[in-house]
């Protein structure tokens, strides 16, 4: 998947229709290389995304709402300072290349009328974000470029905004049949299409290509000497001609399971039809659905590398432990040989003598007899020497008894450890990394989070629900949130949900004693498959009255235990499509 210049040039124009005249009302920064701007625009409020990160890098509109660090990085307070309250002018695209000019009307500090610009380079690995002056002096930038970086091209602040050293090859929309024949007839004929395209055209992604090829020559391997130069050109300019018309079809395709496998501004049909096609109205849309999970788990994941750390290095290190102490009680549990070779010992004390060193006799314990030696301890009396045995007996049967407690604890350590790891990866913003930093810290972790203090006043705020007969529901996203909502926020009358046998969420379908319809029941149900780290068509839901719900004395954050349930088998497919009640 690729936003090469031709997708860019399709949200230029799109952005220059209704943005236009916007006024910007909040900018935010999600993380570190993403800035939100929230605009004004005759009653709505449309939000314009950038992101200059190496990994999914955009320019477009988004419905999702992300949430803000409470301390904003200082990027975007320069941003909130030159560009808060300024009218959006235009959008333009520099050339056809992957950088887009984003033109404000504001005032200075004097008050006088003033323009600035926003450079977005939407480049893979090289994307950064500008802020600009009038004179295209660079007053910000998301990430510097110094000579330590890159010797080729420096961008600081200060410095005046140059464009990125331009590359050997054509725009396709300034691009002649005749320009276009000279340059097929100059390459290698053994050259597929599709990387003669990509070499020789600006801002061309190698998917585009494949498709032009594809409908040119009906295949997306075919060679330059396996067709002609005007074949390919028409099937070249007719692509183009799309763009210069502004004629769009924003268009995604996803395998049979629903995973993303391309999108782009036109129809893709080289991959045959074992494949989903759905068309978007608009780019934003397109992308919050291609990019939104991936988004947001990356998101998730760069803010929580430590607390996923934390507990991937907790699992790995008891993982090794109950390894090394299901040896030792695999050995422990050998001890009635030991209690065996003491009683034939004992049986024989009137045939030894003290200097002995072994007693070979007949073991009356197997079925039939046979002869067995024991070794004995030529110092020792042998009463002292069937002492030993014994002693050797009640060691590994005290062991056997420790070992399979150290075991049963460190299971549940890690069944604990694997619902945060569940928790980490439902998070959604830092709030949520919030709580489960504060459990983690509760649950002992507190010397691996340097520095850490838990807050005083922490709010807490589950996911909530309306059931299709009206009840509300609501959905812990992380141990704490399901401690408060079963055992503080519940009533004994209220329905409890639960994943069966898995990490998950606790779900309160507050009924307060009454029955409500099936479809309710299969409503949270649904929610509490959904909010757990189990897909499937017939996953395993457990639902109680809240009253059966207990809490073990000590136990972990999550944890309870429970009677008198039932349990309901949903789909989470079913459930992709609730959501949450708006705030």
């Amino acid at each position: 998947m690729a936003y090469d210049a031709g997708f860019l040039h399709a949200v230029v124009w799109e952005l220059n229709h209704c943005l236009t005249d916007a006024k910007v009302e909040k900018i935010g920064q999600p993380s570190s290389d993403e800035i939100v701007l929230q605009l004004r625009h005759f009653g709505t409020t449309p939000r314009l995304v950038i992101r200059a990160g190496a990994s999914l890098p955009r320019l477009s509109l988004t419905g999702e709402t992300k949430e803000n660090p409470a301390t904003p990085p200082m990027f975007c307070m320069l941003l909130r300072k030159h560009l808060g309250g300024a009218k959006l002018l235009r959008v333009e695209q520099e050339g056809y290349e992957r950088v887009a000019r984003i033109a404000f009307a504001g005032y200075d500090e004097m008050g006088y009328p003033t323009e600035k610009y926003l450079v977005a380079e939407v480049m893979g690995k090289y994307s950064n974000l500008m802020l600009l002056d009038g004179s295209d002096k660079i007053l910000a930038v998301m990430r510097a470029v110094d000579f330590s970086t890159s010797r080729v091209r420096q961008v600081l602040p200060g410095m005046t905004y140059e464009l990125p050293p331009a590359q050997d090859k054509r725009a396709p929309l300034d691009e002649t049949e005749a320009g276009f024949l000279s340059a097929f007839a100059a390459a290698d004929p053994e050259t597929p299409c599709d990387k003669f395209l990509v070499a020789t055209y600006l801002g061309t992604a190698l998917q585009v290509a494949r498709e032009i090829t594809y409908r040119a020559t009906g295949a997306t391997d075919t060679r330059l000497r396996e067709t002609t130069g005007r074949c390919l050109w028409n099937g070249f300019s007719s692509w183009h001609d799309r763009l210069k018309d502004n004629d769009y079809e924003m268009t995604l395709v996803t395998d049979s399971d629903g995973a993303p496998l391309d999108f782009c501004y036109a129809p893709l049909t080289y991959f045959g039809a074992d494949v989903r096609v759905t068309t978007f109205p608009d780019s934003g849309a397109l992308l919050d659905a291609c990019y939104g999970e991936r988004e947001r788990f990356s998101r998730v994941k760069q803010k929580a590398s430590d607390l996923f750390g934390i507990v991937e290095r907790a699992i790995s290190r008891l993982s090794r432990k109950i390894e090394s102490q299901t040896e030792e009680l695999a050995e422990a549990k050998k001890g009635d040989l030991w209690q065996r070779k003491g009683d034939l010992l004992t049986a024989n004390l009137w045939r030894l003598s003290r200097g002995d060193t072994a007693l070979v006799t007949e073991d009356y314990y197997a079925d039939p007899p046979v002869t067995v030696t024991i070794e004995l301890d030529p110092r020792l009396t042998p009463a002292a020497n069937a002492q030993r045995f014994y002693k050797y007996y009640t060691k590994a049967k005290h062991a056997s008894v420790s070992l399979t407690a150290e075991i049963a604890k460190s299971r549940e350590e890690i069944r604990y450890l694997e619902s945060v790891r569940d928790a980490l990866n439902r998070a959604e913003g830092e709030t949520d990394l919030n709580e489960i930093r504060e459990e983690l810290w509760r649950a002992g972790y507190a010397s691996r989070m340097k520095g850490y203090t838990p807050p005083k006043n922490r709010k807490s705020r589950p996911l909530a629900y309306t059931s299709p007969a009206g009840y509300r529901v609501l959905v812990g996203r992380n141990n704490l949130q399901n401690d408060e909502l079963t055992f503080r926020t519940a009533t004994r009358g209220d329905l409890w949900f639960h994943v069966k046998g898995a990490p998950g969420s606790h779900v309160i379908l507050f009924a307060s004693g009454e029955e409500p319809p099936a479809e309710d029941y299969t409503f949270a149900a649904t929610l509490a498959a959904v909010h757990s780290g189990v897909t499937g068509d017939a996953v395993a839901v457990d639902y109680t009255r809240v009253r059966n719900v207990k809490k073990p004395p000590g136990a972990k954050p999550g944890y309870v235990t429970y009677s008198t349930n039932y349990t309901a088998y949903v789909s989470t497919a079913s459930g992709a499509s609730i959501k949450p009640d708006k705030a």
